[in-house]
């Protein structure tokens, strides 16, 4: 809760006095961009921190937090194909939960056995990481239909705003 206050506020607050919750594409002015990074702050040391309580001080453990956040992800994701919420607020909410899972993972990768962990080297984990990160840029590359993305930009250019707003 915590978390989405912090994060929330500054979007909230950039909202009414600059007209945008960074959801266009587009932080055009020095107001914008100080509530944008007020947002990316507050979201990745809250974000860290969410991870931590919820793996070691509730007692879900690594696993369940991978669960957990993986499973809020998951949600977003569905929520974003099924429904016609707004796509800045599943973006948010997306980016925000990205934080927690990854310091679940991180901790997961590189705690030692006796804490949950798989005693991984910093170097270990970030090697698998990588090969994570490319196994999922090489799925998503075959998946995706040739001839570039025609859903949902109707044939603009991919950016912020054609993500955000596809209409």
């Amino acid at each position: 809760m915590l978390l989405a206050i912090a994060a929330g506020a500054p979007c909230s607050a950039g909202s009414g006095s600059t007209g945008s919750v960074f959801g266009g594409g587009h932080i055009n002015s020095r107001r914008s961009e100080l509530f944008y990074w007020l947002t990316i702050t507050f979201s990745q040391t809250l974000g860290t921190a969410l991870g931590d309580w919820a793996a070691d001080t509730q007692g879900l453990g690594y696993a369940g937090g991978m669960v957990l956040f993986g499973g809020l992800l998951a949600l977003v994701a569905a929520l974003h194909l099924t429904t016609r919420l707004s796509r800045t607020l599943l973006f948010w909410a997306a980016f925000i939960l990205t934080r927690p899972l990854g310091a679940v993972v991180g901790d997961f990768l590189d705690k030692p056995l006796d804490h949950g962990g798989l005693a991984l080297s910093r170097y270990a984990a970030s090697l698998v990481l990588l090969i994570a990160i490319v196994a999922c840029i090489a799925l998503f590359a075959a998946a995706r239909p040739r001839g570039g993305p025609t859903e949902p930009t109707h044939g603009r250019p991919v950016t912020t705003e054609t993500i955000a707003h596809p209409s």
